[in-house]
């Protein structure tokens, strides 16, 4: 099936070859990737532009059980966590030249020790003038999920479910991905950030792509590549109310941890997932819904081994927006669910995961919010070194995002 996937992706590069027998050699900026180039000779540095934002929480409020934790959401959840810097981000980013855009965004909290990590490095190569069919090349997110696609610093619970946010730590790898979107839905994708209404971002209305598979900022492993495809429309009604269906799916070959581990133990395994999206945008009210089914490594307390098991996970969300003459308040609740091994934990570890959440998020100017969430949750992860813990409990969780 990868092979497959491939020559697909060799034919969409044959397709729009003469598209570099062109001569690009002037340079211009763009305010954005689907704005009108200026016919402009500028350095490339000019056109570099920087934003970025950071998040500071504290977890330890009302907090009934310190065992419950989620590593993967949030590292000073449970514990003797106290304050954390969640995320400091800086992205530089700009259309260095007419058919290329650059990004780049390090992460200064990314460990809980303060200590500098990429998070995205890649560049955009335009293939036809109107920038509507792309290659992007390099580290960046993975077309699986709304959600994993969205930004933390639009996202409005502080942390990305599990049922798919597990199929991609940290929702990004190294890679080639093509997308494809015209004009006039590109500057739709643009506005649904620039307005509040929390989308996603552009990643097209489709999407193709190889990747290493072993997640972000980690050595590949077994020289097999992921492909993952993702289709999407976001649908503007009559009565300007926007709604955005998707649907996604990749397949791979994952090397896992294992402990301990011996010449006998499997640590290769297939996986794939797939699944659809529904985002009606909260207009001003709003209903998000995700799920996804697959298989994959999963570890299995019974036999002590991590073995091929069955995935599935997802989430719905209802969100309110109500905005008055100086603030924007946002409430909303989530259920989520997942039932399935985390890859890149120790053993596959092994979850199940029934949580809900209820909160509201407070914008009293675009540079600053506030996040209030009460968590119940009851949660299951279980590998060699701890293969018998079930945690239940509830906490209040409180995010100061700085936005600039």
């Amino acid at each position: 099936m990868r092979s497959r996937f491939a020559i697909v992706i060799a034919l969409v590069l044959m397709m729009f070859n003469d598209v570099f027998a062109r001569n690009v050699d002037e340079d211009s900026a763009s305010v954005s990737g689907t704005s009108a180039l200026a016919q402009v000779k500028k350095n490339w540095y000019e056109t570099v532009q920087f934003r970025g934002y950071a998040q500071l929480r504290y977890n330890g409020l009302i907090e009934s059980n310190p065992n419950l934790q989620c590593a993967q959401c949030d590292r000073s959840w449970g514990g003797n966590g106290g304050f954390f810097f969640r995320r400091i981000r800086m992205i530089f980013f700009g259309q260095i030249h007419e058919r290329v855009y650059m990004y780049i965004q390090p992460d200064f909290a990314s460990d809980g020790k303060n200590i500098a990590q990429i998070r995205d490095a890649y560049f955009d190569l335009a293939l036809d003038e109107k920038l509507e069919f792309r290659l992007r090349i390099g580290q960046s997110k993975i077309p699986f999920g709304f959600e994993n696609l969205q930004s933390s610093q639009n996202r409005i619970p502080l942390d990305r479910h599990d049922g798919m946010n597990s199929a991609v730590a940290n929702e990004r790898d190294i890679g080639v991905m093509f997308y494809y979107a015209p004009a006039e839905i590109r500057k739709r994708f643009s506005y649904l950030v620039s307005s509040g209404l929390k989308g996603s971002g552009d990643y097209g209305i489709f999407g193709l792509g190889l990747y290493n598979g072993q997640t972000a900022n980690a050595p590949e492993k077994n020289r097999s590549l992921h492909v993952v495809s993702r289709a999407t429309y976001p649908w503007e009604l009559n009565s300007g109310q926007i709604i955005e269906t998707s649907f996604q799916a990749y397949t791979g070959k994952f090397v896992i941890n294992r402990n301990p581990q011996t010449d006998f133990d499997q640590t290769e395994f297939e996986e794939f997932r797939y699944g659809p999206t529904l985002v009606i945008y909260p207009q001003p009210f709003g209903i998000q819904a995700e799920f996804n089914w697959g298989r994959g490594p999963e570890y299995n307390p019974e036999t002590n081994n991590v073995e091929d098991a069955p995935i599935q996970g997802g989430y719905v969300m209802a969100t309110y927006m109500l905005k008055t003459q100086k603030d924007i308040f946002i409430p909303f609740s989530r259920y989520h669910y997942y039932k399935g091994g985390k890859k890149h934990e120790l053993d596959a570890t092994r979850h199940r995961v029934n949580e809900l959440e209820i909160g509201v998020e407070w914008q009293p100017h675009k540079a600053f919010e506030l996040v209030g969430m009460y968590t119940i949750s009851d949660r299951t992860f279980e590998n060699s070194l701890n293969p018998n813990n079930r945690q239940k409990g509830s906490l209040l969780r409180l995010q100061a995002q700085i936005n600039f």
